[in-house]
């Protein structure tokens, strides 16, 4: 008896779909190839394997997301010693370096959360509004963007 492959093995499963409608014994009609209803394993996320070898210690094949974090933590001690806009700008830049690290990088470790697309838009920009909101914060904004200025008087004043 042949041995078989795991595509054999995939092509056996059958899970039928509880929406359609039953035959004469009650089981639905319809096979599908999506999920059943209780799944026992998710797919990783593309990129989401070990950023290092799986000899090294767990904080080496974890760096990316240890990076990122590391750089939030800097960000978030920096703004609790009253200096918010650098402490702002930190934690806005690492989730930017989080977005770079997930595009140029193909295995990130737990850094990969979606797909690579979902993860870099989402990740610049949340870091991109980060660094924007801390440059026009008061007082003396580095950033000075003159409709807001018109929006905030024309929404109070009506």
């Amino acid at each position: 008896m042949p041995a078989e492959t795991g595509s054999d093995k995939a092509e056996e499963i059958e899970v039928r779909d509880p929406v359609s409608a039953p035959d004469a014994a009650g089981v639905p009609r319809r096979t599908t190839r999506r999920f059943p209803l209780f799944t026992r394993d998710t797919a990783r996320p593309e990129g989401g394997g070990r950023a290092a070898s799986g000899d090294a210690p767990a904080p080496a094949r974890q760096w990316p997301v240890l990076l990122v974090l590391g750089m939030v933590g800097v960000g978030l001690l920096i703004t609790a010693l009253d200096v918010f806009r650098v402490g702002t700008l930190v934690i806005g830049s690492a989730l930017l370096a989080g977005a770079v690290l997930r595009w140029f990088l193909p295995s990130v470790g737990m850094l990969a959360v979606r797909s690579r697309f979902t993860d870099i838009v989402t990740y610049g920009v949340l870091g991109l509004v980060i660094v924007l909101l801390a440059l026009m914060a008061q007082p003396d904004p580095l950033l000075k963007v003159p409709f807001l200025k018109d929006a905030l008087h024309f929404t109070v004043d009506s």
